[in-house]
This record gives C-alpha cells, structure tokens and sequence, in this order.
C-alpha cells in the first residue's frame, strides 16, 4: 500500500505554495556572493526592522528558553489600543497567513464553497483545498476584484469569501464605498475574510475603515500582518479582528504558543513606531514613481499599485526571470497567479531598484 492511497485526495491535490527564492540558493545556483543579491520577490520591507523592534529583541533574547505568553497579552492590548477594538474580538497568528488558516479550519468543511478573485493571494486556494472544501474562482475585472461576479457566484453552498484590499500580486484596491455596500449584501452566515496586509501603504483617503464596520458585520474576519511595513517577515506575526463569538472559536483550533515571545514583542514595539512605519511609506512611494517611471520608458506596460510592488507585462517573462537572476536581481514570476506574461518585483531601497532597472534594461 502506497502512502498516497492513505491520503484525501484532495490533499494530493494540492501544489505547495512557492515563495519569492531566498538569497542564498541564488547565490549557490549562480555563484554569487550573497552580499551581491538583490531580492525584490517577496514584498518584505527594504528598510529592515524598526530600530525600537532591534532594541526589544536583544532585551528579551535572554528569556527565549520560557514558553510565550499563549494568549499574548501585551500585544492584544498593544493592538487593542492602537486601532481601538476590544481584546477579546482579536486573535493572533504566526504571520497573517495562519490567521487564514485559522478561520478555514474553524469554519470550512468537505464540500463547503470558498470564493475569491482570480490573481488573488494563492493561500486562499490552498486553505480552502485543505480542508476538502471547493474553491470559486471568480474572473478578475481589469486584474481586480469583481465584487458584483463574487456575489453572483454565491449559492447555497457558499460558506466563506476571502478579499485582498490591496490585493497581492496585481496591487489594485477596492473603494472603501464598494466594500461595504457588498458586505452589507452578503449573507450573514457567510463568512468575509478581509485581507488587508498592505494597508499601511495606503494614502489617508484610502486607509481602511473596516475595523469600525465589525459592529455592523458579525460574519467579518479582518487580518492584518506585520511582515510588509513592520519589517519582521522573518518572526511571523499577525492578527486577526472580529466579533468576540467567532474569535472564541478560531482560538479553539489556534495551535498554543503559536506566535513566539520574540515576536510578540517586537510587534509590540513595532506597533508604536510611527516614524518607522512613516519612512517607510514614502519610501515607496518614492521607489513606486521611479519603477513607473522605468517602464514607461522602456515602453513596458504595469499594474498601478497600491502596495509595496509592482507587476509588469514583459515579453517571454520565464526567460527574462531568469536572466535577472543571474545578474544578482530576484524578482518574483507570477504565473501561477494566471498572469504568465507578468513579472512582479518588490520596491526596494532607491540603489537597489536602480540595480534591478539597469539589469531589466540590458537584458529586453
């Protein structure tokens, strides 16, 4: 008997998700040095951690034999005071991804239907295949969201519906109008999780408002990550905001200990480092204007972005991928995304966008 014939088909199924490639296997597969890498894949932030971040850190490294807080109290108030919601209407998780995670396995079952956009986040497929459940993928309007298709496709199998605002990897942004006009359409026993994990690089008139809507929606999930403008990828931290009864739930299958002490306080820190989260948006918005500028002047056509990365249309994508790779430039192709002709690349520092355009220059 074969190990597979012991597991779900639908688990057979599925194609483990691919993040940007690291530094190091570039440099072993082109024999580079390490430190002449330029990564643009993964939408981290170019400017590393906030330095009050660093400092928690090596102050609490020290107590890194103990066991975390399990229900993460400094950083649930931390949070709590910051976007002003209630503590018990919050969860945590080892990056934003686990708060998708959670909210599949706390509501999904064989058989259930999940809707998202085409070219959304690919770990809403993932999730959903996960749990046996069947995935709606609804076509995409101008690479965004098509919210008037995705209530069209409910039916009475539908259980849950994720949304990316912004959404990764085509950058495009749903009006804060339209958003709640459909929440206000959608069933109240189908779950709506909203991803919003760029929402720091949004422009005022853009921020989001969704945690002021959680009164209204009982069935709306919010996450939030600290791995894109927070600067701490590396220590997976993120949460989740909603009413009270479903967080009460989701903690039930939450894993104990699943956001470790290094990074419950480092967010915290992180939390109120309003000048770092500052820098870091005008810095790309800055790096935002000089890739745009780049391809229009090599005539390549792009997504306008409301997150921290660009994609843009390149003839023979797979090869010019490749070709940036071997120069010490790791962009991140998107064709698993249904987007083959595109590639995406992180705004980075000024020099090391630079990089990447001279790079791109030389090889079309």
């Amino acid at each position: 008997m074969s190990i597979q014939s012991l597991i779900p088909t639908y688990i057979c199924d599925i194609a483990p998700y691919q993040g940007g490639k690291p530094i190091s296997e570039v440099a072993r597969e082109h024999h580079l040095e390490e430190s002449s890498i330029v990564k643009l894949a993964s939408n981290e932030n170019p400017l590393g951690m906030s330095p009050k971040a660093r400092e928690v850190i090596l102050k609490s490294i020290d107590q890194i034999y103990r066991y975390p807080d399990g229900n993460a109290f400094r950083l649930k108030n931390a949070v709590s005071l910051k976007f002003n919601l209630h503590p018990e209407s919050l969860i945590f998780g080892n990056g934003s991804n686990d708060i998708l995670e959670l909210a599949s396995r706390t509501f999904l079952k064989v058989g259930d239907e999940v809707i998202f956009s085409q070219h959304a986040f690919a770990v809403y497929s993932l999730v959903t295949q996960a749990m046996g459940a069947i995935g709606v993928k609804v076509p995409a309007k101008d690479f965004a969201h098509d919210l008037a298709k995705m209530f069209a496709a409910i039916s009475s199998k539908t259980k849950m519906i994720f949304i990316a605002n912004p959404n990764n990897p085509t950058g495009t942004l749903i009006s804060k109008e339209e958003l709640k006009a459909f929440l206000t359409k959608v069933p109240s026993h189908i779950i709506v999780v909203l991803d919003e994990a760029y929402d720091e690089y949004l422009e005022i008139e853009n921020k989001s408002e969704s945690f002021s809507w959680l009164s209204q929606f009982s069935n709306l999930i919010i996450s939030r990550s600290f791995s894109k403008a927070y600067g701490l990828a590396g220590l997976r931290v993120g949460f989740g905001a909603s009413n009270p009864e479903i967080i009460q739930f989701m903690n039930r299958v939450r894993q104990p200990f699943n956001v470790n002490s290094l990074a419950q306080d480092a967010a915290v820190a992180a939390l109120m480092d309003d000048a770092f989260v500052s820098e870091s948006k005008i810095l790309n918005n800055n790096g935002k204007k000089q890739l745009e500028s780049a391809f229009r002047r090599l005539k390549l056509s792009f997504i306008p972005t409301f997150g921290n990365f660009i994609s843009f249309k390149v003839d023979n994508a797979p090869q010019v991928y490749e070709a940036l790779l071997k120069t010490g430039i790791i962009v991140r192709p998107v064709a698993n995304y249904e987007m083959p002709d595109y590639l995406r690349v992180s705004i980075g520092l000024k020099e090391e966008n630079e990089r990447f355009i001279q790079a791109l220059e030389a090889i079309i």
